[in-house]
């Protein structure tokens, strides 16, 4: 994996949010959400990347959340060795926004990284069960294993830099995901899990909350510390940071907070990219935006948490990134000072 120079790790935002600039398809609630857009606009799926760098992300996540063999076969109507050439294709595109970027601002294309976005075994089941993680008390973890392999072979065959293993709402499909890891042992990834944070309403199942608010659990009831504790022991050797993903910003402090207190000699390395804390509905959309307390008002509080990556999801755009940066620089520019004037 290429080195980043910076202590700080700024990450990229939610794609399909900034993909939504660049096409007039709807990308929100269908089978395969922004992923069919590596088949049906390739080129909207570089822009939308070129975004992200241009707003200082030093790291592109491609556009794989949802991107499956079956799920390509079943709604694009490819075959398999077709399905497994659009995974890997999807690693080309960041490659090409890369190679854009680092010609347009003269830097060196591989400073920046590409993680291979990895989204849980229930956003291929169209059931609303990757905010639950319920799959796991039907499916092995052998089975999530099998699911999963060509999907990161693809990935890692095409050239990332590491593998993103995100919205994991189960610990059971985390430890399976850590296990697999070990398959390819030159591949580093990072891990965050969704939690019991925030409420997702779908019509379909008369409005039932799956995610009842408790600020210390992941969506499948385990206690989120103890799960990201125990995949950090399974394969410390290849993770480069285990953390949370998709929950509003306004709890990701209390997730966090103390779970290095017994690792002063050797701490976990965190990473958090959360949304914008707005709320959901298969009618309404997105909405409550104008109730949500900017994501960046947040950032100096997860740094000195021990954040180490950061960056956004679901309804954060570019600019979100651009201030989430800023925040970063600052937090940055006050420790030099401050370490500087301890060492007088």
């Amino acid at each position: 994996m290429c080195a980043l120079e910076s202590d700080i790790v700024v990450l990229d935002g939610g794609f399909a949010t900034q993909l939504c600039r660049h096409v007039s398809d709807p990308v929100d609630g269908t089978p395969l959400w922004s992923a069919s857009f590596l088949y049906t606009n390739p080129d909207a799926v570089i822009k939308t990347h070129l975004d992200f760098l241009r707003a200082g992300a030093e790291v592109l996540m491609t556009n794989t959340y949802q991107a499956s063999i079956e799920g390509f076969v079943n709604h694009l109507g490819l075959n398999e060795e077709d399905s497994y050439k659009l995974i890997k294709n999807a690693v080309h595109l960041a490659k090409t926004a890369r190679s854009q970027y680092a010609k347009e601002v003269g830097a060196i294309a591989d400073k920046i990284l590409i993680a291979g976005a990895i989204g849980p075994y229930g956003s291929a089941l169209h059931d609303c069960s990757e905010y639950t993680g319920s799959y796991v008390s039907h499916v092995s973890k052998k089975e999530m294993a099998d699911w999963h392999r060509p999907r990161m072979q693809a990935l890692i065959e095409a050239g990332v830099d590491l593998l993103a293993f995100e919205t994991i709402p189960a610990q059971s499909e985390a430890e399976a995901l850590v296990e697999l890891l070990k398959e390819f042992p030159q591949q580093k990834a990072w891990l965050v899990f969704s939690c019991k944070v925030y409420r997702h309403y779908y019509k379909v199942f008369s409005f039932l909350d799956f995610c009842s608010q408790d600020n210390f659990h992941t969506c499948h009831g385990e206690k989120f510390q103890d799960a990201a504790k125990k995949c950090w022991e399974i394969n410390s050797s290849q993770l480069i940071a285990v953390g949370v993903n998709c929950l509003s910003p306004k709890y990701v402090s209390s997730l966090l907070k103390g779970i290095n207190k017994d690792k002063t000699d050797n701490p976990i390395p965190l990473i958090v990219y959360p949304n914008s804390g707005e709320s959901y509905d298969l009618e309404r959309g997105w909405f409550d935006r104008d109730k949500c307390c900017p994501v960046e008002d947040y950032v100096q509080e997860w740094l000195n948490l021990g954040v180490t990556y950061i960056g956004g999801c679901c309804r954060t755009y570019a600019d979100d990134i651009t201030r989430i940066k800023k925040e970063v620089n600052k937090w940055t520019s006050k420790r030099k000072i401050i370490e500087t004037n301890g060492h007088q």
